[in-house]
């Protein structure tokens, strides 16, 4: 499925069962709310904490309420996801051409 449409799905889903998007800095919260969720998975499943008992540890669904709300703000302020990636993209691929060959370099002098 494309960004296009996740973006048409959410959106649909959002007008016909839920009731609107929430203004962009409720989204904000949120999103915030979910990646804490998303950082208590990944403590308690790759790092030294222990869960609960009977605690829910699903990576993958919290990725996807991540994705979720990102798609909420974003088709709340009308932007294009798939535009909005690819110009990133560009732009990184652009900006970074060198950065990480020049740290591959740093690393091999290092290790000499």
């Amino acid at each position: 499925m494309t960004l296009d449409a996740l973006q048409k799905e959410i959106d649909q889903w959002i007008q016909n069962t839920g009731n609107g998007y929430f203004d962009v800095l409720t989204n904000m919260s949120v999103l915030m709310e979910e990646v804490g969720e998303l950082a208590r998975v990944v403590s308690r499943k790759y790092g030294e904490q222990i869960a609960k008992e009977g605690e829910n540890l699903n990576f993958e669904d919290e990725l996807a309420d991540i994705l979720w709300v990102i798609i909420c703000i974003a088709n709340s302020k009308d932007v294009n996801l798939t535009k909005a990636l690819h110009e990133n993209i560009l732009k990184k691929t652009k900006r970074d051409a060198n950065r990480f060959k020049k740290l591959e370099n740093i690393e091999k002098k290092n290790c000499d």
